[in-house]
Order: structure tokens, then C-alpha cells, then sequence
């Protein structure tokens, strides 16, 4: 243990962005008020949802049936066109949009789903796979979701990405590598990787998983889960990030769940107070900047979410309701939706331009300049507020 759907043309976003003709204001505290009911806030996931409908989201190339979100907004030429992408930003967007589709059922919701997963199999150009196990189990468990919650099915994904990350399984770990040819054994890879096996059914590798998280990655001092370690050598990174606590608490609460073990609910417990006291300001998940960091505080929210439901966590249901009440505070709104900043506790910024795109380098999404442009930061947001309504759904 180490010690464009939406009807609003890219001209008129473009416009809005830039204050030309629209209203741009920050929200004003009156609106701030923490809802009390779920259709209070199934408004809020639904204005966030909108908003990246409105500003994200474009054919793939003009192909039929296809959906992407671009990398930021407003958007650079390059970014208009998937010059570049974020094969993981896009699968928290296609979770995102079941998640929409189970907060409020729909016949073109679940149309989105199926064109978000068509555009990403159709940008990754060879298949469903790529080079990083982290970036195909995130893939893994959108699509095992969307199959199973809403029926839209892309089973040859699903059979592609869990064949892929399962030969890459190292039984003297006991763990999946970050990417392929790789020696570094982190959270980011192993933590969605064995929620995607427990909930389809391979509890053997999704055990060995959570061990390995447990007794290799979790600090003795802090409790919390560090990033990696380099194998063979047992060359620790002791970087710690919101986002590998998510997927460590959702794992335990899978294995909780499906084996009765009662280590699993104890280790999830034990992390979420762990979360609480390193990661949190008054009781709201820190932020971690754009770029790849604007995605952690969202993953983080979602697992809170889904042990607080499953587990009955109530220190799991105030982060989630605190963090979504912090981060609608400080909203800015632009044209009468919402833009979110990096840090939920601090006024969210409005970008005024596009910017040179952000840097894609050695698998790491580099923020923009202005952070929140970044699909990453907005997702986040959207997560966040899904699982606010969720939790508060379930009585929590």
C-alpha cells in the first residue's frame, strides 16, 4: 500500500458568444436558491443539457445520422470540423445524453444517443477501439449503459472494447495497463474498467481490480486513491485526482451490491469521507481546470450519485447537492442558458473569441486559455446536475 440539433445556427452561437445582438448576464443570486423538489432540478439538468445541444453538438462531417461535440466553444475552424477530437470527451457526451433520456423519456433523445455513438465510431475512423484503456473502458460503460437503460444497442462495441481491455489484463498486477505497450498501471484505466466488468458480469477481474485499487493505490495518510504505479519497479505517481475516487467509490458500490461483501460498502464509505476531507471546500468537489482535468469533478459527481442511491450514503447525497447548488450559483448565462465555470464555488467566466485549439498530446487534453470553452468543463456540469436530480429522485 503506498504510504446541432437544437435549432440555433453556429452563426447565432458564434454571435451570443461574442455579446453581438444577444443578452449576456451572470445569473443573478435571486435564482440561486437550492431546489427542493426533483422537477426543480430535472429544469436545471434540462437547461444544461440544452446548452450543449445548442453549443456543442454538429454532424460529424454533414454524415447522416452521426452527432459529435466540439472541443470547445465558441469554436475554432479546426474544431468546427473534428480536426482534432477527444475520443473521451465524447463518451462522457454520449453518458451524458442517456442520462438525459432517462431523466425525462423521449423518442429523439434516444435518437441523440444512437447518432453520438455512430459519430464516434465513424471519427475513430479504424473502430471502436484506440491506443488507451482508460479512453475504451469510458466508451465501455456509455454503450453497456445506453444497451441496457434505453435499448439503443451497439453490441459490436460493446464485444470490441471488452475484448480489448481484457487482453490486456496483467494477472501479476492483477490490473489493466494505461495504455497499450504501456508499463504504468494507474486508476484512470482500472477504476472504469471494473465498474464496465462488474456490470457485465465478470466479477473475477472487477474484484481483482478493486483489490488492486485498494491495496496498492490507497494512501495510508490521506485515505484517498493516488494515480499509478509503474510495474515491474513499483514506481509510484502520487498525484491524487477527483475523478479516480469516483471510480474507485463506484466500483466498491458494484461489488457491494452484487456480491454482498460487506469490505466493498466499507471501502466505499471510507473513500467518500476520505473525498469529503481532502477534496472538498465546503462540502464542493474542487475543481481541476479544463482541458482533460474539466471532466474529474463530473465523474467524481456521477459515482457519488450512484452510491448515495444504491448504498443509502448521505454524506455521498450532501457533496452532490452542495456541488450542483455552488455550481447553478455561479453560472453565467449566455442567451438564456447556462455556461459553467471550473470552479463550482467561483463565477464562471463568459470566453469571448476562439482560441488556438487546446493541444492533444501524448493521449492528455491541454485547458484552452479561457478553461471553461472546453466541452470537458461543461460536461462536468451536466453531470453534476443529472445527478442532483437523481439523488434528490430517490429521496436522499
Amino acid at each position: 500500500m503506498y504510504r446541432d440539433r437544437s435549432g440555433v445556427s453556429r452563426r447565432t452561437v458564434l454571435w451570443a458568444a461574442a455579446g453581438v445582438g444577444v443578452g449576456l448576464a451572470v445569473s443573478p443570486g435571486l435564482a440561486s436558491a437550492a431546489p427542493t423538489t426533483a422537477a426543480e432540478c430535472a429544469q436545471r439538468a434540462g437547461l444544461a443539457e440544452q446548452a450543449i445541444q445548442a453549443r456543442h453538438l454538429r454532424p460529424l462531417w454533414g454524415l447522416p445520422g452521426t452527432l459529435l461535440g466540439v472541443t470547445a466553444w465558441p469554436p475554432s475552424p479546426q474544431e468546427e470540423v473534428f480536426e482534432e477530437w477527444n475520443y473521451w470527451f465524447q463518451a462522457h457526451l454520449l453518458d451524458c445524453a442517456t442520462d438525459a433520456a432517462i431523466r425525462a423519456p423521449a423518442a429523439e433523445r434516444n435518437d441523440r444517443v444512437a447518432a453520438i455513438a455512430r459519430g464516434i465510431r465513424a471519427r475513430n475512423l479504424t473502430g471502436w477501439t484506440n491506443q488507451y484503456y482508460d479512453d475504451m473502458a469510458w466508451l465501455l460503460l456509455a454503450l453497456e449503459r445506453a444497451d441496457r437503460l434505453l435499448g439503443v444497442g451497439f453490441p459490436d462495441g460493446i464485444n470490441d472494447l471488452r475484448t480489448a481491455i481484457v487482453d490486456s489484463w496483467n494477472p501479476e498486477v492483477g490490473a489493466v495497463p494505461w495504455r497499450v505497450d504501456s508499463d504504468y498501471y494507474n486508476a484512470a484505466a482500472n477504476g472504469p474498467t471494473g465498474i464496465a466488468l462488474a456490470r457485465l458480469g465478470d466479477l473475477t477481474h472487477a474484484t481483482q481490480i478493486a483489490d488492486f485499487l485498494a491495496t496498492r493505490l490507497r494512501s495510508n495518510d490521506s485515505g484517498l486513491i493516488i494515480d499509478g504505479v509503474h510495474e515491474p519497479g513499483a514506481r509510484f505517481e502520487p498525484a491524487v485526482y477527483t475523478y479516480n475516487q469516483g471510480t474507485t467509490i463506484g466500483l466498491e458500490t458494484e461489488l457491494a451490491t452484487r456480491t454482498g461483501a460487506p469490505e466493498h460498502r466499507d471501502r466505499a464509505t471510507a473513500l467518500i469521507a476520505a473525498t469529503s476531507r481532502g477534496l472538498t471546500k465546503n462540502g464542493v468537489i474542487v475543481g481541476a481546470g479544463g482541458g482533460d482535468g474539466g471532466l474529474f469533478m463530473g465523474i467524481l459527481a456521477r459515482y457519488l450519485a450512484l452510491t448515495a442511491i444504491t448504498l443509502r450514503d448521505t454524506t455521498a447525497a450532501h457533496l452532490i447537492h452542495t456541488s450542483a447548488n455552488a455550481a447553478w450559483t455561479h453560472r453565467a448565462d449566455v442567451s438564456g442558458l447556462p455556461l459553467f465555470g471550473t470552479d463550482w464555488s467561483t463565477q464562471a467566466p463568459i470566453p469571448t473569441q476562439p482560441e488556438t485549439p487546446p493541444h492533444l498530446s501524448n493521449g492528455r487534453t491541454a485547458a484552452s486559455t479561457t478553461p471553461n470553452r472546453d466541452l470537458s468543463v461543461q460536461l462536468s456540469a451536466w453531470m453534476l446536475l443529472e445527478a442532483d436530480y437523481q439523488v434528490t429522485a430517490a429521496g436522499l
